[in-house]
């Protein structure tokens, strides 16, 4: 499936497909929409924000941060947090989520060349998530830190 899945920089002419998104009930809570973020995202130096395609068509997206609050100053440089990653409801159980997070590291690596570790917080409750970023190479070292809808487990993927 490697192939099918392409990780592109947001563009204008992928608002329309991002700003239709939906997410099942259930997943609302534990991360943003494409149209609840993108604005803020491009406005935002420190973001970048990422589209997952599927041949043309948009299937998920996510934001890059840099200098974001689950990363210490002096290490802000170095690590990169993903953000707000979903895929559409209709596009969900076909696998685009675990290969887009494949395909990251080699992202970073192009566009980001300076960060040596990507990391994440994904809420307890949220196993589905949990077990697709351990699938795709991400690391629990036992670091936690409350979040607004509870305990979030922060992921590490070393890029050394």
């Amino acid at each position: 499936m490697g192939q099918v899945i392409r990780l592109v920089h947001y563009e204008e002419r992928y608002h329309q497909d991002l700003t239709q998104f939906t997410l099942k009930n259930e997943q609302a809570h534990f991360t943003a929409l494409p149209a609840e973020v993108i604005e803020e995202a491009m406005m935002n130096p420190d973001k970048d924000p990422v589209v997952i395609l599927h041949q043309a068509v948009p299937v998920g997206f996510f934001v890059l941060h840099k200098g974001s609050e689950y990363v210490e100053p002096a290490e802000s440089d170095r690590k990169i947090l993903i953000r707000a990653l979903s895929i559409s409801e209709q596009f969900q159980g076909k696998g685009y989520a675990l290969e887009a997070m494949k395909q990251l590291p080699a992202w970073v690596r192009e566009f980001h060349p300076e960060v040596d570790e990507i990391i994440l917080a994904v809420n307890e409750a949220n196993k589905a998530a949990y077990q697709l970023y351990v699938k795709s190479g991400f690391l629990d070292l036992g670091l936690t830190r409350m979040g607004s809808h509870g305990l979030q487990h922060i992921l590490h993927y070393s890029m050394r």
